[in-house]
């Protein structure tokens, strides 16, 4: 490899990459701009979507968690999936999540350039291209960063993250002290039960409720810079999905007990505000837009760490140019795929100003990450399941977590992916299915051109 030099081996412990995990989900912009979409599409049933997508979910954790004990890998899902199966679906893999984190530069930036203007000049909020010149700043004020280092890139995520899961958990808890005997919707275990549900009305929440979860396996890109590293990333994914997840639900459960149908409604993609802002005088709930705020930050740092990780390990294996794979010789980070997906970034900026509105270019790029998520997710919960099918049948525990869990959960994603192409718009299947599709371009390239780091 270029020069030898590697990345910073032990830079990180599991206190870190449980923060990476959680603000990979991006908890106060997940619940903000997905909420009251999900409530629109079962009602009162939200809760329960969440914990039952939650726990669907938790079989690729599982996955993600003993494969990383199998071979500690910056590359992981692309690396593990090249391995057990073969290369080429290896390579769609990982192609999928650098296409998910690419796009996800616009849904990720514009969120908080809306939040920065909502404080400081809220008329301009819903002004494309106001909003797309303060993305733009926040990618590259992000992205400076993250070329610095990976140790000031964690303490950055470390406050951010404190701060946004402080306000959420302020915001939970005084939402039932002031709302609990009064609410909005009357409180009911039913809320949180699975037999409310139709077979279509379940494949519908889910559709939304599993994109909430996307973002925890960034522990795992950077395991090579963890301490233990066969251990530590696994781990840091499983207890950062204990936390968003208990973070969702109470807060889609609160989000009924404090609006009505209507509020909910009409909250839209600000529906942490609205709750704030009942719970709390001026200025102080101005404090859910700054979470909110901080939440996309934390989660665009997490892309992009996901993103150049992923496209080093490409270009250090030669399944991309080895061009990706070069460090700098100081802050040993890989800031030519950094270059990469800022420069990506700032291109699908400027091309989403010319959307008429701010929402429009969120639904259309949340809705693409998904289907890439829920495709290379499958792959590695069905990569666990085979590699672990034998050793699997030696104990009912193994047979749960190694293979039944996964498997299943690999399967519903698939599902859940093939089940939503008719759903969507024609952008939306052009960047979601053409953006895994065009990988043929370099897939094929670099094998007629073999290039080594």
């Amino acid at each position: 490899m270029h020069d030898q030099v590697k990345l910073e081996g032990g830079a990180l412990g599991l206190g870190e990459s449980v923060i990476m995990g959680v603000a990979g989900t991006a908890p106060a912009f997940s619940i903000a701009a997905t909420t009251a979409t999900l409530i629109a599409a079962v009602g009162i049933q939200s809760p329960a979507s969440l914990l039952f997508c939650g726990l669907i979910m938790f079989g690729v954790t599982f996955a993600y968690l003993h494969l990383n004990r199998l071979s500690p890998n910056a590359g992981a899902c692309y690396a593990w999936v090249g391995a057990i199966f073969n290369p080429t679906l290896g390579f769609f893999a990982g192609w999928a999540l650098l296409v998910a984190s690419a796009v996800f530069m616009v849904s990720g930036t514009i969120p908080a350039a809306a939040a920065t203007l909502v404080l400081f000049d809220p008329k301009l909020a819903s002004n494309p291209a106001a909003v797309t010149f303060v993305a733009a700043a926040w990618l590259l004020a992000v992205s400076a960063v993250i070329v610095k280092g990976i140790k000031p890139t964690s303490y950055t995520q470390v406050v951010m993250t404190v701060i946004e899961v402080g306000v959420l958990v302020a915001v939970i808890i005084a939402a039932l002290l002031q709302y609990g005997a009064r609410p909005a919707h009357a409180f009911s275990l039913a809320w949180f039960s699975p037999f409310a549900f139709t077979p279509r009305l379940f494949a519908t929440g889910a559709l939304t409720a599993l994109f909430f979860f996307w973002g925890w396996d960034v522990t795992v890109n950077l395991t090579e810079e963890t301490r233990d590293s066969s251990h530590a990333p696994g781990r840091g994914a499983l207890l950062a999905m204990v936390i968003v997840l208990a973070l969702f639900i109470a807060f889609a459960a609160v989000t009924l007990l404090v609006l009505t149908d209507q509020e909910i409604q009409q909250s839209s993609t600000n529906v942490v505000f609205a709750i704030a802002g009942r719970l709390f005088p001026k200025p102080w709930n101005y404090l859910a837009v700054i979470a909110v705020a901080l939440s996309t930050v934390g989660t665009l740092e997490t892309s992009i760490l996901q993103f150049t990780r992923t496209m080093y390990a490409k270009g250090r294996d030669g399944s991309l140019h080895p061009r990706y794979a070069v460090l700098h010789k100081t802050w040993r980070t890989p800031w030519v795929a950094t270059a990469v997906i800022t420069s990506f970034g700032l291109v699908f900026l400027f091309l989403s100003s010319y959307f008429p509105s701010v929402n429009l270019i969120i639904k259309d790029s949340v809705n693409a990450i998904g289907f890439q998520v829920a495709f290379y997710y499958g792959l590695a919960g069905f990569a666990c399941a085979w590699h672990f099918r034998r050793e699997a049948l030696r104990s009912g525990s193994k047979l749960i977590f190694l293979l039944l869990w996964p498997a299943c959960s690999a399967g519903f994603l698939w599902f859940i992916a093939a089940y939503s192409i008719p759903t969507f718009d024609l952008v939306t299947n052009l960047v979601g299915l053409g953006g895994i599709a065009i990988g043929v371009v370099p897939l094929l390239w670099n094998r007629r051109h073999p290039l080594r780091a």
